[in-house]
């Protein structure tokens, strides 16, 4: 690659990382602009003249990125428990789909594990701009997964991993499908504005865009420290999903990225220890009263932990195999540490809302 080439696919790969970050705090525009870069990365790569070889792993990994960003923006955002128990079904269904593509490359995978977490989400988000989503109940929001499932996502999962159809080219090759698609598109918002439109509840309240304010107790981190000191466990349910959480991801990433050398399953038990330690150095620190405000100082002090902590374990390994591959672990630091200290973040406000709110009586 020449320079500029170099350039422009740096710009669309942070920008796949960085994009996602907004998502807690503007959770519908900023997942639908990750969809629209996921959407045109590979073309913006073949129009400077590179199609990065191994591009399926590398965009179900960024996929798999955004998606869990999205994920854990719920534990913070989401009111409605029934809607959030359908999403974490989702959500971790796909995860363990993608994982099981990159371990065997069998695309029908893809087909049986589609990504519906992604659509389900831009749903609630699409109905907390109007309406309380903490009206509809469990039967409502398992119906709407299950639209998604059907209507959405499996053919769209056929279209792009089964039949492995690019919709511009098929745009160029085939003279009637531009129309059709137009045309179909134009029927959806025809039945939308006449048959949906008029049925639908009055609404609740004007546009929101931005995420909802955090309950009053539970805005600052002092107060959520207080709650992790009060009920956070190192051996506990928010640390098993961390622990599955992570080591997935990892592993998922551990198959793509180039010059690693490591068994999933080694790295996922070595995961495993380092999200534990990470679990007891946040209780104790919650039980301390040694909390940081920022979302962005939090997370660059466990960076620091984490990255002494994987020194101090190379070194007691003493391993003789060419020592450590630095650059592989500072990433997985780097990402250990993200997911970890946003799950510590956003964990106690899920607790508090879905088990101090009170909701009104679901109606659908």
């Amino acid at each position: 690659m020449d320079t500029a080439t170099q350039l422009v696919f740096l710009a669309v790969v942070a920008g796949r990382f960085l994009l996602p970050l907004l998502i807690p705090r503007f959770p519908l525009p900023a997942i639908l602009a990750c969809l629209v870069l996921d959407g045109i990365d590979q073309s913006i790569f073949q129009a400077f003249g590179h199609d990065p070889p191994g591009y399926q792993g590398y965009d179900k990994a960024m996929d798999v990125f955004y998606l869990c960003v999205a994920y854990l923006s719920t534990l913070r955002n989401w009111a409605s428990g029934a809607a959030y128990r359908v999403a974490r079904f989702l959500f971790f269904y796909r995860l363990v789909g993608v994982l099981a593509f990159e371990l065997t490359q069998w695309r029908p995978l893809l087909l049986v594990f589609p990504n519906t977490f992604e659509y389900f989400f831009i749903a609630y988000e699409v109905l907390r701009l109007r309406w309380n989503p903490t009206r509809y109940g469990l039967r409502f929001w398992l119906w709407s997964a299950g639209l998604i499932w059907v209507v959405v996502k499996l053919p769209q999962e056929w279209w792009i991993h089964i039949a492995q159809l690019d919709f511009t080219e098929t745009v160029q090759d085939v003279p009637w499908f531009g129309p059709a698609v137009v045309l179909a598109l134009l029927a959806l918002l025809a039945v939308l504005w006449f048959a949906v439109r008029p049925r639908l509840d009055a609404v609740d309240w004007p546009w929101r865009v931005a995420a909802d304010p955090l309950p009053a107790e539970m805005d600052e981190a002092r107060e959520r420290a207080a709650w992790t000191a009060a009920h956070g466990r190192v051996w506990s349910l928010a640390s098993l999903e961390k622990v599955v959480l992570v080591g997935l991801i990892c592993v998922i990433y551990a198959e793509v990225l180039p010059g690693l050398d490591a068994s999933g399953l080694a790295l996922f038990l070595g995961l495993a220890a380092f999200v534990l330690v990470n679990a007891g150095l946040a209780l104790w620190a919650a039980r301390a009263a040694r909390t940081v405000e920022s979302a962005v100082a939090a997370f660059a002090v466990r960076v620091a932990v984490n990255s002494g902590l994987v020194l101090v374990a190379d070194r007691l390994l003493g391993r003789d195999d060419g020592g450590l591959n630095q650059a592989g672990a500072f990433f997985f630091v780097l990402l250990l540490s993200l997911i970890t200290s946003l799950h510590d973040r956003f964990w106690p406000v899920h607790q508090v809302r879905s088990g101090a709110t009170h909701h009104p009586v679901p109606t659908r």
